[in-house]
């Protein structure tokens, strides 16, 4: 029940009831309404214009942003400077060592696939430094991918480069008797004159004329596959397969140094010349295989010839003469 006030009035000497009127109370309310609001207003603009009063929590916080946000600026920094050295490294892998090893070159778009389709950072959207975050995280997998497949070419540049040096030391590169003056190549590779019918005849390798007894050589790393005389013509004959398709034969020998099975680096003594078999005098006939087919051996001698001498051995060579087989 809303209370009653009372005034006192000089004329009668009592007290009489107040009676507020309508109207006016409704001014009343208005102004009290409009006073609030006022004063709300007024309160507002004080309080955005009075400095943000930061608890010792809140402002711990807000320099660990800060820090946050300058650390992840480095962040990108660095790796911005990581992907240009990559760059390089991925550049010299195309470049200089899959050329070198005879492997197909690995495209950028290899380099970094795997980064389309599916939002896979979705989860980090909606943050005030969600730009920030993701676009690190981009560049976080992207050079991670790209170290994956770089790291796995280098392996594969490190199996072929194992096994090119094992071709490298497998080819037969030298000739298989000393002839440091060039002076014991007889006859070389084509046709020449049979030393026993005289007629016009391919000559599949090269002869190299020598006393009887002087040391035979490997050409090559290898396994000993033949070391009999069951080869028609040949006499005494070693055979050395080198692997990777490349077998050498050394023929007419007067006796072995080694036996079928054996393994044997280039330069090792194998045998000694002789002049068995279909043979004039004493001699090493010099035959190449690659794949089972005769090759030229003249063309395997960068191991020991210098620029100068292999186009003087290459004309002796070359003379359509007479072999001694």
């Amino acid at each position: 029940m809303a209370k009653v006030k009372y005034y006192y009035d000089s004329d009668t000497l009592s007290y009489r009831k107040i009676a507020y009127k309508k109207g006016r109370k409704i001014k009343i309310f208005i102004l009290s309404l409009l006073g609030m609001l006022l004063s709300g207003f007024l309160l507002l603009i004080i309080y955005l214009n009075i400095p943000y009063i930061e608890t010792p929590k809140e402002k711990a916080l807000k320099r660990e942003l800060v820090n946050m946000e300058l650390q992840f600026e480095l962040l990108n920094k660095k790796m911005g400077q990581a992907q240009r050295v990559l760059g390089e490294v991925e550049e010299r892998d195309n470049a200089i060592y899959r050329v070198y090893f005879e492997a197909n070159p690995i495209s950028k778009e290899q380099r970094k696939a795997g980064f389309g389709g599916v939002n896979r950072y979705k989860n980090l959207e909606g943050f005030d430094n969600s730009n920030l975050i993701i676009s690190t995280s981009k560049k976080i997998d992207i050079l991670t991918k790209q170290i994956v497949v770089q790291s796995k070419s280098l392996d594969e540049i490190a199996i072929l480069a194992e096994e090119k040096e094992k071709l490298l030391k497998a080819i037969p590169t030298i000739q298989p008797v000393k002839n440091e003056d060039l002076t014991r190549m007889a006859s070389g590779y084509g046709y020449r004159s049979d030393s026993f019918t005289k007629a016009r005849k391919f000559h599949k390798g090269m002869d190299f004329t020598a006393p009887r007894g002087t040391p035979i050589y490997a050409t090559g790393n290898g396994v000993v596959t033949r070391a009999d005389r069951r080869s028609s013509g040949y006499g005494r004959h070693v055979r050395i397969d080198h692997g990777f398709g490349y077998v050498s034969l050394y023929a007419h020998l007067y006796k072995y140094a080694v036996k079928k099975g054996q393994k044997v680096k280039r330069g090792d003594l194998i045998g000694f010349v002789g002049s068995t078999g279909r043979s004039q005098a004493p001699h090493l006939h010099y035959e190449i295989f690659k794949d089972k087919k005769n090759l030229n051996p003249i063309n395997f001698y960068y191991g020991d010839l210098s620029p100068e001498e292999f186009p003087e051995l290459l004309k002796v060579a070359g003379q359509e003469n007479q072999s001694l087989d």
